[in-house]
């Protein structure tokens, strides 16, 4: 079984290593967006994507077990998609990421959202040929969400803590889900944003514009 997971994600990291290639030689900056279902991952993308309409070229990739529901409202903002619908799978691979980007074909310099399928497990062992990966936990999950998946908060470069519209209501411990994370991953980055009231959007598109700096200038 050891054996049969390295070949796995040995042949993954070389779709990858290809994948994050093809981003380097045009400028792109690859975003992996991971959550639990229901984080309000494709919410707050729709709105990111209003936000950043007009500034930047921007491509979508959706990841789904079924259905191409996502993928619709993306295309609804005028910013192409594509979806990949996994099946029983429940993460997007290197290899469906490749397939996909030869259909889509971003714009040299685009930033290229990737909204993973829902899942704190799977997405963290396998590498897409992103920048950077972007966990998104909502104020609905509780603050011991770092601590029960850890290889996904380890993996993440940002946090999102989404849905702070709702905090009023709920007894979530901000201050310890940040602790949390970091005890997890010490070089973690957070944000508190809600999608609804539009909180910590506008820190988050400048993190995603200094992210695409560095992208495109190769710094």
């Amino acid at each position: 079984m050891v054996s049969i997971e390295l070949d796995i994600l040995a042949k993954n990291n070389a779709y990858a290593a290809a994948n994050r290639a093809y981003f380097d030689r045009h400028g792109i900056l690859a975003l992996n967006l991971v959550s639990s279902p229901g984080s309000g991952k494709t919410t707050l993308l729709v709105e990111t994507l209003k936000r950043l309409g007009g500034r930047m070229p921007l491509a979508v990739i959706e990841g789904d077990q079924q259905t191409s529901n996502d993928a619709d409202r993306i295309r609804a903002t005028g910013v192409p998609a594509i979806q990949i619908n996994t099946g029983k799978g429940c993460h997007l691979d290197g290899r469906m990421v490749g397939h996909a980007l030869e259909s889509l074909a971003p714009a040299g310099g685009s930033v290229l959202f990737i909204e993973n399928v829902g899942n704190l497990v799977c997405p963290a062992a396998f590498d897409l040929g992103e920048a950077h990966k972007v966990v998104i936990l909502s104020v609905t999950e509780g603050e011991d969400k770092p601590l029960k998946y850890p290889d996904m908060f380890a993996a993440a470069d940002l946090m999102i803590l989404a849905k702070t519209d709702l905090l009023p209501h709920l007894d979530l411990d901000v201050a310890a889900a940040m602790a949390n994370a970091r005890k997890v991953n010490p070089r973690i980055k957070a944000l508190k944003v809600s999608a609804r009231t539009g909180e910590g959007l506008d820190a988050w598109i400048s993190w995603i514009e200094a992210a695409r700096t560095m992208a495109t200038t190769g710094a």
